[in-house]
C-alpha cells in the first residue's frame, strides 16, 4: 500500500501503428472491465474490410465486428479473460494490427488498489428510478443483476414509470434534443453494480427500439455524456452507498444528454478521488459499450462533486473533456482538511484553552472568516478527520475503531480512506498523514492590523497545539508524515493543475455562502486556490472561467451546460495545429467570461475579472474574497504547502512594537522556526505521472 505501481503513458490510440490499426474504444487498453469492450480497427484504403479476420488469444471474434464509418471495423468483444490478452486484426495485402488489453473483474478493483474492509452493502435500502429496491445482494461484493426501467416525461413536467412499453401515454411530453431532434420523452434507466458501486444511467430510448447499439446511435441521444458528481465526506467510508448523486435531471435530459452516475461518485459515500476516478472509468466504460463514444464527456458536481471534477480531469485525462465546478475546493485532502483542522485548533483554543480573552471580532480576523460563526461550523466539519466521529450508520459498532476498546477496528476518517495512496506506520498500523501546522504563525496578519495584540498573539501561538494520531487537541504541534507528503504532491492528492486539467475548460460557479448566519464552509477563497494552482502549473488559467450569484439568482444549470457544449463542440472541430489552450481560449463562447451577479430576483449579470479581495472590484464588494487561517498567517491562496519550510523568526516580520522580552517568548515558541511561504514546502513537487496505478496485483 501506499506505493505507485506503475502508470500508463500510451493512449489507446497508439499502442499499434501497423497498417491494421487495432485500438479500444470503451477504456485505456490497460483498464478494460467486466470481460468485454469495444474495439475498432482501422483498415487501409486499399484493402476490402470483410476481408479482415480478428483475433484475440487465439480464439476468432471476426463475427463480433462491422463495418464503422469508411474503412474501420467496430464490435464489442466479450467473454475476454482476466488479464493480459492481444488482440490482432490479420489481411492479406496489410501489415498485421495488434493490441494488448488487461482485463479486469467487474468488481475492481482496476487501478485504485485493494478494496477497502470491512464493506457494507446498500442494495436492499437503495431504491431505483421507480421507487423499488434492488433487493438483498447476490454476493459479498454487493453485486446485483441488472435491470432496465423506463420512465416518461408527463406533459406535467414529472417523471414517472412507463406503464406499458408497448404504448404511448396520453400525457407523453416531446423532447427537443441539442440536435434538434424531437423525440418521444421517454428515457431508459439502467442500474446494476460495477466496482462495487451502484450506477445509473439514463439516455432517451424508446423500448420498442430494442437494445441499445453502441454502433448505430439511437435518435434521442445527442451524443454526449454527463457524469454526475455528489457531495459530502463525512461518513464517506466502508458502506457501497444508497444514492447516487440522480440521472433524471431534466435540464440534460431533454435535451438528449446520456447521463450517468454512481453511489460511489458521491463523495458522502465514498470520499477518496482515487476511488472515485476507477469507478467513474468502470461505469462510463460500460456506457460506451452500451450505447457508443461520446463526442465529449462533461463532469458537473458541488462541493464533495467539485474535488472529482477537478482531481479526475487532472490525474486520469481523458474520462473529463470539461468540468462544470460548483462550491468548489481544488481538494478534498489539502483545500478543505487544512482550513478545518486550523478551525479546529482555534476554536478549541478560543474556548477551551484562553475563554474571553479573544473578542469575537479578534477571533474572526485570526481565522481570515468572513463570518464567526464559521469558526465552529468548520471545527464541527473536521471531524472527518477523527476516527470516531464520523462513521457511517451501516457500519455496526462493534467493527468501529475505539482507543480502548476497539484498536483495530475500522477507523472512520479521510487518511485512513486513502491508505492505498499514503501506506501504514509500521509502529501503529495508523494511515500515514500528510497533516503539519508546525511553524505557523497564526493570526500574524490580525496582529500586523492592529485587532490583536502582541501578548495574545504569543499566547495563541504558544498554547494552539496540534492534533494527534486520533485528530485529538494536544500539547505539541502537528507533525506530518514527510513519505505521505511527498505522495500528495505526486499523485494528485494534492491538486496540481498541470495534469490533464490543464488542457480541461472549467466553469467554476458558485452561490455566495460566505456570509451565511450559521457559518459555512464552502468559501469563496477556494476557487482562487484552484485558479492560482493553474497558474503555478501552468502559467495561465484562461481555460477556467469563474461565475459567482447568490441565492440562485444569475447563471443556470442549463445555461452553463449549452456554453460548455458550445465550447467544446469548437474544441473538437478546430483544425488548426495550436496547442489545447490555444483551442480553449479561441473557442471559448463569446459571453462566457468571468462575472457576477446582482443580489436578489432580477439579478443583472456584472462582468469583470474575478479577483482576490474585499471591496477592490464589484463583484468584491457584492462577494468579499475572504481568507483562511494560514493565508492570515502568510500563505498564499493556492493553499498548496502541506508542511512550511522554516527560517529563524525576524522582527521584520512584524508592523508593530516588539519589546525585547517578547521577541525572546517568540524565538521560544518557535524554536524551530517559522514558516518561509516564499519556497516551496518540504516535499513539495510535481507529478509522478497521469494515469497511476495503485494496485500491485
Amino acid at each position: 500500500m501506499g506505493v505507485l505501481v506503475g502508470a500508463s503513458a500510451t493512449p489507446a490510440s497508439s499502442q499499434e501503428s501497423g497498417k491494421l490499426r487495432v485500438t479500444a474504444v470503451s477504456s485505456r487498453p490497460g483498464t478494460v472491465s467486466g470481460d468485454d469492450a469495444l474495439i475498432r480497427v482501422e483498415v487501409p484504403a486499399s484493402i476490402t474490410a470483410d476481408t479482415v479476420r480478428v483475433e484475440v488469444a487465439g480464439r476468432d471474434v471476426t463475427s463480433d465486428f462491422r463495418p464503422s464509418g469508411d474503412h474501420a471495423l467496430m464490435g464489442v468483444v466479450k467473454e475476454l479473460a482476466t488479464g493480459s490478452s492481444t488482440f490482432t486484426a490479420r489481411a492479406q495485402g496489410a501489415d498485421a494490427g495488434q493490441l494488448t488489453v488487461k482485463n479486469h473483474p467487474i468488481t475492481g478493483p482496476v487501478f485504485a488498489g485493494p478494496h477497502e474492509q470491512p464493506f457494507i452493502c446498500d442494495t436492499a435500502e437503495f431504491k431505483t428510478v421507480t421507487g423499488v429496491s434492488l433487493g438483498p445482494p447476490l454476493d459479498a461484493d454487493c453485486s446485483v443483476g441488472t435491470r432496465v426501467d423506463y420512465m416518461y416525461r408527463t406533459t406535467a413536467g414529472a417523471f414517472v414509470p412507463l406503464p406499458d412499453e408497448n404504448a404511448r401515454p396520453a400525457d407523453l411530453a416531446t423532447a427537443t434534443t441539442s440536435t434538434g431532434r424531437k423525440v418521444p420523452y421517454i428515457v431508459r434507466v439502467e442500474t446494476g453494480t460495477i466496482n462495487r458501486a451502484i450506477y445509473e444511467t439514463a439516455v432517451l430510448h424508446e423500448p420498442n427500439a430494442g437494445t441499445p447499439d453502441p454502433l448505430q446511435r439511437g435518435p434521442g441521444w445527442n451524443g454526449r455524456l454527463v457524469y454526475g458528481f455528489g457531495g459530502g465526506c463525512n461518513g464517506g467510508w466502508y458502506v457501497q452507498g444508497r444514492n447516487t448523486v440522480g440521472i433524471m435531471n431534466d435540464a440534460y435530459l431533454s435535451k438528449g444528454y446520456g447521463v450517468a452516475s454512481s453511489s460511489l461518485n458521491v463523495f458522502g459515500n465514498n470520499c477518496n478521488d482515487l476511488l472515485a476516478a476507477e469507478t467513474m472509468s468502470m461505469v462510463k466504460e460500460h456506457f460506451v459499450e452500451t450505447y457508443g463514444e461520446p463526442a465529449f464527456t462533461i463532469g458537473n458536481g458541488c462541493s464533495g462533486g467539485s474535488y472529482q471534477t477537478h482531481q479526475i480531469a487532472d490525474n486520469y485525462p481523458g474520462l473529463l473533456d470539461g468540468i462544470l465546478s460548483g462550491c468548489s475546493f481544488p481538494d478534498v485532502g489539502f483545500g478543505t482538511i487544512q482550513t478545518l483542522s486550523d478551525a479546529q485548533l482555534l476554536n478549541h483554543y478560543f474556548k477551551n484553552v484562553a475563554p474571553d480573552t479573544f473578542t469575537k471580532e479578534q477571533q474572526r480576523a485570526v481565522s481570515g472568516f468572513g463570518m464567526w460563526e464559521s469558526l465552529g461550523s468548520l471545527a464541527r466539519a473536521s471531524g472527518r478527520i477523527d476516527p470516531t466521529v464520523y462513521c457511517p450508520a451501516q457500519l455496526p459498532q462493534g467493527q468501529r475503531y475505539h482507543p480502548a476498546t476497539n484498536p483495530d477496528g475500522a477507523r472512520c476518517d479521510v487518511y485512513s480512506h486513502a491508505v492505498n495512496v499514503y501506506g501504514e506506520v509500521p509502529e501503529t498500523g495508523k494511515a500515514r498523514r500528510p497533516l503539519d501546522n508546525t511553524g505557523i504563525q497564526y493570526g500574524l496578519d490580525a496582529l500586523n492590523k492592529g485587532v490583536i495584540d502582541m501578548d495574545r498573539f504569543i499566547d495563541l501561538n504558544r498554547r494552539i497545539g496540534g492534533l494527534d494520531d486520533d485528530a485529538r487537541p494536544a500539547a505539541e504541534r502537528t507533525v506530518a508524515d514527510l513519505k505521505a507528503v511527498r505522495l500528495a504532491y505526486r499523485t494528485g492528492r494534492m491538486l496540481n493543475g498541470g495534469g490533464g486539467l490543464a488542457d480541461v475548460p472549467i466553469i467554476d460557479y458558485r452561490d455566495y455562502t460566505d456570509d451565511a448566519a450559521a457559518g459555512d464552509m464552502h468559501m469563496r477563497f477556494h476557487s482562487f486556490s484552484t485558479r492560482a494552482r493553474l497558474d503555478k502549473a501552468n502559467g495561465t488559467h484562461a481555460n477556467q472561467v469563474m461565475l459567482t450569484r447568490s441565492s440562485g439568482h444569475g447563471f443556470t444549470l442549463a445555461g452553463m451546460l449549452s456554453d460548455m457544449d458550445q465550447w467544446l463542440t469548437g474544441i473538437k472541430g478546430d483544425p488548426g495545429g495550436d496547442t489545447p489552450i490555444e483551442k480553449i481560449v479561441r473557442n471559448r463562447p463569446q459571453g462566457l467570461t468571468d462575472a457576477c451577479w446582482t443580489r436578489g430576483i432580477g439579478a443583472k449579470k456584472i462582468t469583470e475579472p474575478q479577483v482576490e479581495g474585499i471591496d477592490n472590484t464589484e463583484c468584491n464588494t457584492l462577494y468579499p474574497v475572504w481568507t483562511s487561517p494560514r493565508m492570515v498567517a502568510g500563505a498564499d491562496v493556492a493553499n498548496d504547502i502541506v508542511k512550511c519550510r522554516k527560517r529563524p523568526v525576524t522582527r521584520t516580520d512584524y508592523q508593530v512594537p516588539v519589546t525585547d522580552s517578547q521577541f525572546a517568548d517568540l524565538q521560544s515558541v518557535f524554536g524551530t522556526g517559522v514558516c518561509d511561504w516564499s519556497v516551496p514546502g518540504a516535499g513539495q513537487q510535481g507529478l509522478a505521472g497521469t494515469w497511476l496505478d495503485f494496485d500491485p496485483a
